[in-house]
């Protein structure tokens, strides 16, 4: 498909309007495989290019499709640590919230970081090299935030399922 990724946000979309069995086809083939050639889409969801090129497209500026990536081995890259961390800050205002999230976007080795609900404030997903390594992380990026309390990480021994992959439900 495509090489330009990520799509500009849509400033505001509306209500997402209903897809029908078409699209959802179109979205479940390029989550399996986001280089499939527009011809081949076509053929699988029973229609020419053009119009399947026209889909894929309005898919990509309603916000549906958000961009397309390769997916890399870590292991390959050295990067064999995983780890989740709880973050507690020692106050729930929205100058901590801003200072902790501007914190976490500027650092690569945070893959993900999830504002949560319940005993802690942020759940981090952290890959780096070794646990050498993520001491130093911890140390220097996180625990330095002013506002930052406590933390617990917990270590992958095992990678039971990891997919980018979600559900596209019937009725979207």
């Amino acid at each position: 498909m495509s090489s330009k990724t990520p799509f500009p946000a849509t400033p505001n979309p509306g209500p997402p309007r209903a897809l029908d069995r078409i699209d959802r086809g179109l979205l479940a083939r390029l989550q399996q495989d986001g280089r499939t050639p527009v011809s081949q889409l076509a053929r699988e969801v029973h229609l020419t290019v053009t119009p399947t090129l026209e889909r894929v497209r309005r898919l990509e500026a309603a916000g549906y499709i958000e961009g397309y990536f390769a997916r890399l081995n870590p292991g390959r890259l050295g990067l064999g640590l995983l780890a989740y961390v709880e973050v507690s800050l020692d106050r729930t205002t929205p100058d901590a919230f801003e200072r902790f999230k501007q914190v976490m976007l500027a650092h690569d080795e945070v893959m993900e970081c999830h504002m949560v609900a319940g005993g802690f404030d942020y759940l981090l997903k952290v890959r780096v090299t070794d646990m050498e390594s993520y001491r130093r992380f911890l140390g220097d990026r996180i625990a330095s935030v002013r506002g930052v309390q406590q933390t617990h990480t917990y270590f992958v021994m095992e990678e039971v399922k990891s997919t980018h992959r979600i559900i596209v439900p019937e009725g979207a």
